[in-house]
């Protein structure tokens, strides 16, 4: 396949490598010394004793890739006006644009074949800039589960390698071959990615973690306590519980629990939440898509959240006060 990924990062740059490696004429759109890097020696991906060094070709002008029959975009949501402004040349009639990001995506309130009409997320989606650019038609669903870190510019290291998914599916959840193509070439290069007949279902699974795990541990400055303090812990355990109610009230009932999720058998590994990453490095915070989308979720279906309503003031209070982001 034909496959640009925009925004060819820490999981961009993972799961660009593994698609090139595989036999996929990649493309991506970087910035700054990592294009540089990635157009001088390659794309290079560790990923425990493997190691892959991807020929791509690399431009932060999507106008020198062509078009593609699949785009990735890896762009955390408020980084998305950026490929409003330029994918056009990236997209031909049948080209699949997978929005794989945090939180609740800007397109989620079409297709919902009978559940309950989404609020108002106008806010995703600024002017309905990308509704215009990439069209509804085009755009699929994606959630990712992938930790990985830019070691230096062109190098990225997958932390944990048996940990590469990538569900995808079309937004109205019908199952079609552009989608079922995407599958094969992912699974292909290494890359998890079940069967999704609900891929709703697959971004709120993934939202629960990070809407009552990542933002208590933005929050308080770091991961471990979230399950290693009993009483933050239990705190956890309460927001999740409230987020499953306001999933199931949009029609999405999740096989999760706060016993699940923030049990003795669950692992929280330390590793710091992007959302954290982003404050810690003064850059702009998925506020809207991981935090008061859901939110606003809750309060479209009357669903009570005291606990998520806290972190959702801490959160915005946070991000506001360093100028991250602006209600």
């Amino acid at each position: 396949m034909k496959i640009c990924v925009f925004g060819a990062g820490a999981i961009g740059g993972n799961f660009a490598a593994r698609l090139a490696d595989a036999g996929n004429e990649v493309s991506v759109v970087a910035r700054g010394a990592h294009l540089e890097a990635i157009k001088a020696r390659g794309l290079t991906l560790i990923a425990g004793d493997r190691k892959i060094v991807a020929k791509v070709k690399a431009s932060d002008k999507p106008a020198d890739l062509g078009r593609q029959d699949i785009v990735i975009s890896t762009l955390k949501a408020n980084g998305l006006p950026a490929l409003a402004e330029t994918v056009a040349p990236l997209l031909g009639p049948e080209t699949g644009v997978v929005f794989a990001q945090n939180g609740i995506p800007w397109w989620y309130g079409r297709g919902l074949n009978g559940r309950p009409a989404a609020p108002d997320l106008s806010r995703l989606d600024p002017g309905a800039a990308l509704a215009k650019a990439v069209g509804y038609e085009r755009a699929l669903g994606g959630a990712i589960t992938s930790p990985n870190h830019v070691v230096e510019p062109g190098v990225v290291n997958n932390e944990q390698p048996d940990r590469n998914t990538l569900w995808v599916g079309e937004i109205d959840d019908s199952q079609t071959p552009r989608v079922e193509a995407l599958r094969k070439a992912l699974i292909a290069a290494g890359i998890g990615s079940p069967s999704s007949k609900d891929i709703r279902y697959d971004i709120w699974h993934k939202l629960m973690a990070n809407l009552t795990g990542s933002t208590v541990a933005l929050i308080l400055g770091q991961a471990s306590l979230v399950q290693k303090t009993p009483i933050v812990n239990a705190m956890c355990r309460r927001a999740h519980a409230e987020a499953l109610a306001v999933a199931a009230a949009h029609g999405v009932t999740l096989d999760d629990s706060p016993e699940v999720r923030y049990g003795p058998k669950r692992v929280y590994f330390d590793h710091r939440p992007s959302i954290l990453q982003d404050y810690d490095l003064g850059r702009p915070m998925e506020v809207e898509a991981i935090v008061r989308a859901p939110v606003a979720f809750a309060r479209s279906a009357g669903v009570p959240t005291p606990t998520l309503d806290a972190i959702e003031a801490f959160v915005v209070s946070m991000a506001e006060a360093k100028g991250l982001y602006a209600s």
